[in-house]
């Protein structure tokens, strides 16, 4: 549905300054080990994103990096944030591990009530708040154990998503949100606003062959009115976004889907990530949104 006058809501961000990030190790398709980054080509991007993000009306804080820890630039990863509260992260791989402890920290320090899982998971890596669910992705990081103790901690349904294709290891490189659905009008309400199914007014673009058959049809089911991504476009990183509900941060190469946003009343601002895409990462990957 187009509608030029949708609605920003600001938002807070976590995010972690590239001072160390380089490719060391290969655990995702898109790594080659001791692959060549250009440090302050990676530096001036992320500055590039912080900067978008703050002109549009959004807090960023950041987080001290740590030397060893090459991927720590990957924010969204150390934890998923609903309600003012933390769930936390134990990575998959052991390279990436220590980050947790780093971001627990800063978590503490900072006032929340963080919970430390005890199976496998990686944040807004795989884990993503929408209406009144968390969409819970699983396949290649994070478990369904993960999902369980998700639950438990939120107490909100979690609706668990199979990832298949091993290029989108991270349900946050194949869907992300556009409008959350929780405003007044619609958070713990009929909702519905924008076409969303039973996801309470919340919208939000995918990739559909990402994800395993039946992954699919509840996606379809719960959103019937979202935006389908060509393989293109996902390979771009165009899925790898951040919406604020009217502004969409996206990777600039995903042409296609930044048409489709544009005709249904979104407002892209494109924000060239490239160098990150070394590692499997973009844009989502470098922002954790710390929610009130």
């Amino acid at each position: 549905m187009t509608d030029a006058r949708r609605t920003p809501r600001p938002r807070r961000y976590l995010a972690c300054r590239p001072t160390h990030f380089a490719v060391e190790y290969a655990i995702n398709p898109w790594m080659r080990e001791d692959a060549e980054v250009d440090t302050a080509l990676a530096l001036t991007q992320w500055e590039d994103l912080v900067r978008a993000y703050r002109d549009h009306g959004h807090t960023v804080e950041t987080i001290q990096p740590v030397p060893g820890l090459p991927d720590m630039v990957f924010a969204a990863n150390s934890a998923v944030v609903v309600g003012g509260r933390a769930f936390g992260s134990l990575f998959h791989a052991p390279q990436r591990r220590p980050e947790s402890r780093e971001y627990e920290i800063w978590f503490k320090a900072a006032g929340y009530d963080l919970y430390r899982p005890e199976s496998p998971c990686e944040g807004e890596g795989d884990l993503v708040p929408v209406g009144r669910y968390l969409l819970a992705g699983t396949g290649f990081r994070t478990t369904r154990d993960a999902h369980a103790e998700v639950q438990e901690f939120f107490g909100r349904p979690v609706i668990s998503l199979q990832l298949i294709d091993p290029y989108f290891y991270h349900l946050d490189t194949a869907l992300f949100v556009l409008e959350d659905g929780l405003t007044a009008e619609t958070d713990g309400g009929n909702g519905g606003g924008n076409g969303a199914g039973d996801a309470g007014g919340a919208a939000l673009a995918y990739y559909p062959e990402a994800f395993s058959p039946g992954s699919r049809e509840v996606l379809r089911r719960l959103f019937p009115d979202a935006v389908l991504a060509t393989r293109d476009d996902a390979l771009a990183f165009g899925l790898n976004s951040v919406s604020d509900g009217r502004h969409v941060f996206i990777a600039p190469q995903a042409t296609h889907l930044v048409d489709q946003l544009t005709a249904r009343g979104y407002v892209p601002v494109p924000v060239d990530l490239s160098e990150f895409h070394k590692a499997g990462g973009g844009i989502k990957c470098c922002t954790q949104e710390l929610r009130p």
